[in-house]
């Protein structure tokens, strides 16, 4: 069965144009993994992906998980409830043109509807911008959690390419 999927591009190119989520929930809080732990990317990459169609990865063996967590443009950060994991997003720091790629960022099914979606994404726009890129950038689709695009454009992204895709 074959289906339309809209995908939108969306860039945010100054920390002054983030507009920061109001929500600071209390015991909270992120961390950047180190050293890098390709389990956890990949708990995530399953966990959150299974009901926004995220196969790509769904194939890759150890050793490729291993090779992308590896590598020293990628960063991943986890959303923790005091030890609890609740979410996470990956950055892919593209050095030579001056920008960061938000690749994947999710909370995990039981933290949904607190808005901490709003929250997780003001700190992987900041923390992108620690990397002094010209640009963070990302990309959505209708697939992925109904109030991704809202949260992104609430946040001061704005779109700059749009793309309709059948799968």
């Amino acid at each position: 069965m074959k289906k339309k999927v809209e995908r939108n591009y969306l860039e945010i190119n100054s920390l002054k144009e983030l507009n920061y989520s109001d929500i600071n929930p209390e015991n909270f809080h992120i961390e950047l993994v180190e050293p890098v732990n390709f389990q956890l990317n990949k708990f995530f990459y399953k966990s959150i992906g299974k009901k926004h169609n995220w196969v790509d990865r769904l194939t890759w063996s150890e050793n490729q998980w291993i090779k992308y967590t590896s590598d020293t443009k990628v960063k991943t950060y986890i959303l923790k409830n005091k030890d609890d994991l609740a979410g996470y997003f990956e950055l892919i720091i593209h050095t030579d043109k001056g920008e960061v790629e938000i690749a994947y960022l999710g909370l995990l099914e039981e933290f949904h509807n607190k808005k901490l979606g709003s929250y997780l994404l003001t700190l992987a726009i900041k923390n992108s911008f620690l990397e002094e890129p010209k640009r963070v950038w990302v990309h959505t689709c209708s697939l992925d959690h109904k109030n991704a695009l809202n949260n992104y454009l609430s946040r001061g992204m704005k779109i700059f390419k749009k793309e309709t895709l059948t799968i």
